[in-house]
Parts: C-alpha cells; sequence; structure tokens
C-alpha cells in the first residue's frame, strides 16, 4: 500500500503542490497582480461613470451655491470678528480665495463679496488682520475690506428666507 501523501488520483496526485520554488514564488505574485489590476479597471469604470465624458461639475461633487449659516450668526460674528475667509475653493496659490462681508444693523441686507486680493492682481493674496476689517497684502501694506477684488458676475450673497446666507458661485468655472 501506499503512503497518503503519495495516493494518485485517475488524472494524477489526488493533492497535487507546487513543488518548484520558482513557481511558488510566481504564482501568489501574478494572482496579487491580477487582483490589483482588477480593482484598477473598477476604479477606473466608477470614474468613467461619474465624469460621463463631460466637463460639467455636478451639484453633488461641485455645489454651485455654499452654504455659509444663519444670517443673524454671520452678522454677528463679522461685526465682532470682521470678514470671514473661504479659502482656496479650488486653487493651491488662494487666487479663489472669497471674503464675505456685512455692514449695517439688518442681518438680511449688506452683504458683499470679494476675492481675497488686490483688484487687478490675483497674484496678490491678501491675508486678515485678525479681528479686523483690514488686510496685508503681498507688499506689506495695510488695506481696507473694500479695496479687495470684486468677484465675476454671478458670484454673490444670497439671503433665503430671511434666515439663511449662501453664496452662489455659479460665475466661478473651472478655467476661472
Amino acid at each position: 500500500m501506499t503512503a497518503p501523501s503519495e495516493q494518485r488520483g485517475p488524472d494524477g496526485p489526488a493533492n497535487p503542490r507546487t513543488r518548484s520554488p520558482l513557481m511558488r514564488a510566481v504564482i501568489p505574485n501574478v494572482a496579487g497582480l491580477i487582483v490589483i489590476g482588477l480593482i484598477a479597471l473598477l476604479l477606473w469604470g466608477v470614474a468613467a461613470y461619474i465624469g460621463r465624458g463631460g466637463t460639467e461639475a455636478s451639484e453633488s461633487l461641485a455645489p454651485s451655491r455654499l452654504r455659509v449659516g444663519s444670517v443673524q450668526t454671520v452678522a454677528d460674528l463679522i461685526d465682532e470678528d470682521g470678514p470671514v475667509i473661504f479659502p482656496g475653493l479650488g486653487t493651491r496659490t488662494g487666487e479663489r480665495t472669497i471674503v464675505l462681508d456685512h455692514t449695517g444693523d439688518d442681518p438680511t441686507v449688506g452683504w458683499v463679496v470679494y476675492f481675497a486680493h488686490r483688484t487687478g492682481d490675483p497674484s496678490c493674496v491678501v491675508e486678515q488682520v485678525i479681528g479686523t476689517r483690514s488686510f496685508v497684502d503681498c507688499d506689506g501694506e495695510t488695506i481696507d475690506v473694500g479695496e479687495l477684488s470684486p468677484p465675476p458676475p454671478g458670484v454673490n450673497p444670497v439671503v433665503e428666507n430671511e434666515r439663511i446666507l449662501l453664496i452662489d458661485l455659479s460665475g466661478i468655472t473651472a478655467g476661472d
């Protein structure tokens, strides 16, 4: 009688094993590469489905309206600490950093949006002097919030139902 490890079935050994060290090293690596390739293919398919070949961003990925909050709360915050800055908005250098300002006693009116740079020079990004309505530009000059650059048409504050403040960003496109 043969030993259990040597039992043979009709097509060869009943418990075939890869005996070559080279094959024992290659087979798991090839299987791993196949799995990674399938995952990459799946991710590419999901990205292609989301993109659908168009250049328009969907509202779920890039909403055209930024919800800021309660008009009363934000107006009080600006009154105490100065304008609110929303950094970045899709750039690494800050050309599209938005500054939200409010003037007056009525929280439903008096909202203004600016870009955080001097008019005509998007590369000269400003920094806010904390707790004030003043900013320091790239040349070290102190400027007032009103000297900042106005945004393009279509970028403005919106008050909904006299309670909620939003910033409409529909005027900013990917090419801006």
